[in-house]
């Protein structure tokens, strides 16, 4: 076996160490932990959570080559300790021991211990080992900050929980974050799914086109969080707005009107919406007070947010999340900037002046929680950071932050031509608006400026953890 490393970690947590195991011994928190600039997909698992003997499948790349990964949890401390090793892999060593231990007087350290080894010896060593040393520190300064925001967050409402909470569009950007976010807080999620249900997961069948739920298997919930509807970023043709506007209406409706008949009602539905209820407004600031716009998208957007009248006259507190851009790698705006930026080929759109206002995912997170918890919460609440930039400002920082220029631009006739009705409603439109409610809330934003989020995002969050790298003791 070639030579091994130690590479450390470790930073205080929040919460007690009882309370941090907790959180990984949950569902959900490898999901929670995967990086959003790794493209990582669960091939197969098998066993129970963290227990030795479960075993984890991914893909994933190492550097530009697909890898197979499998990995299986060895050793078990409740409370303490839990630590699983590469059974087959890119690595010839990998054995990964995740420590927790109090900190007086109610917090604790978080340590993960990595011992590894790389293939082929010496020159694997000299091949790989910097670039093995960076994603390691970039991983783990991304993973610390990711568990102390959420234990913190969680922590707020202790007291209040856990829930049962129902989520339909599990599977897109916001969904596929918000049920590991809530399970790993110790809430239980019911998925509403197209096709077949999973009943032993706690999936509800439901078809809104159709105009079907399994009413029956969403008695019990608490709380219900709508984030369903196709998908805006493409070229409108007749049918795809038509499309767009029956898959928030309708399907809101369907929702809506299962949760009035329910013999238990839930006690809020919190419904993702969109700041194109606005429309284009220039340089003007609006609030949650403004009134909305002009074009398709406000349309939609006063229409998707009326068919929740059903649960409003059912007593149900609603809430309408107005959610602006969402940054982050795997979808939306940024994942369509990246590459050309990566690639030299950013700058300013359509001139660039025009407002743009946008959230980080974990701060969409973080309002969805907010909605679910505090009962004074009602009506519509905007899911966008404190500072709106204008469009150049984005491709500048974005450049600054991936280190290339940013300075080709994309003329607006070429997005109209390209991308049409659809191109000047988004890309091209101007919306400067103020999270007033959830600042009135009291509200922490994680990433209250554009810099620090996609930082965060992207795994390019300048200082942080303290690591060690250090030679590792002879496994034999």
């Amino acid at each position: 076996m070639g030579k091994s490393r130690m590479f450390d970690a470790r930073s205080r947590m929040p919460v007690p160490a009882t309370e941090v195991f907790a959180w990984h011994a949950r569902e959900g928190a490898f999901e929670r932990l995967t990086p959003p600039w790794d493209a990582v997909e669960v091939v197969e698992r098998s066993g129970s959570g963290i227990q030795p003997g479960t075993r984890l499948k991914i893909r994933m790349k190492i550097g530009p080559v697909p890898q197979t990964w499998e990995a299986e949890h060895t050793k078990y401390v409740e409370g303490s300790l839990f630590q699983d090793a590469q059974v087959s892999g890119p690595f010839e060593r990998w054995v990964h021991t995740h420590r927790m231990w109090p900190e007086p007087p109610s917090s604790s350290v978080l340590e993960d211990e990595v011992v590894y080894a790389l293939p082929m010896g010496l020159p694997g060593r000299l091949a790989g080992g910097g670039m093995v040393r960076r994603r390691l520190e970039r991983v783990f300064t991304y993973r610390h900050a990711l568990t102390r925001e959420d234990l913190r967050r969680h922590a707020l409402y202790a007291g209040q929980g856990p829930l049962t909470v129902g989520v339909t569009g599990a599977t897109g950007l916001v969904g596929s974050a918000l049920v590991p976010f809530l399970t790993t807080g110790g809430h239980v999620v019911r998925r509403l799914v197209r096709g077949r249900a999973d009943k032993a997961r706690g999936d509800v069948a439901w078809n809104p086109d159709k105009g079907e739920i399994d009413t029956a298997a969403l008695e019990g919930v608490d709380a219900v969080v709508h984030l369903a509807g196709a998908n805006v970023g493409q070229k409108w043709t007749p049918e795809t707005k038509e499309l767009i506007l029956r898959s928030r209406t309708e399907g809101t409706r369907v929702l809506s009107e299962a949760l009035a008949r329910l013999q238990k009602k839930p006690q809020v539905l919190v419904c993702a919406a969109a700041i194109g209820i606005y429309g284009d407004r220039g340089d003007e600031v609006v609030t949650e007070e403004s009134p909305p716009g002009a074009g398709f998208l406000a349309d939609v957007c006063k229409q998707w947010e009326a068919s929740t009248a059903a649960a409003e006259a059912a007593g149900i507190r609603v809430v309408h999340l107005r959610i602006g851009v969402v940054l982050d790698p795997r979808g939306g705006a940024l994942a369509k900037l990246l590459p050309p930026t990566l690639m030299g080929g950013g700058g300013p759109v359509g001139g660039g002046q025009q407002w743009l206002s946008w959230i980080s995912l974990e701060d969409v997170l973080g309002l969805i929680q907010l909605a679910l918890f505090n009962r004074e919460l009602r009506g519509p609440m905007n899911a966008v950071a404190p500072q709106a930039v204008r469009q150049g400002e984005l491709a500048r920082t974005l450049g600054r932050v991936v280190s290339r220029p940013a300075v080709l631009p994309v003329p607006a006739a070429a997005i109209q031509a390209l991308f049409g009705e659809m191109g000047k409603e988004t890309v091209l439109s101007s919306t400067h608006v103020r999270p007033t409610v959830a600042e009135r809330l009291g509200f922490s934003f994680i990433h209250p400026q554009l810099e620090g989020a996609l930082r965060f995002t992207l795994g390019r969050t300048q200082g942080g953890l303290e690591f060690t790298h250090s030679d590792a003791p002879d496994p034999s």
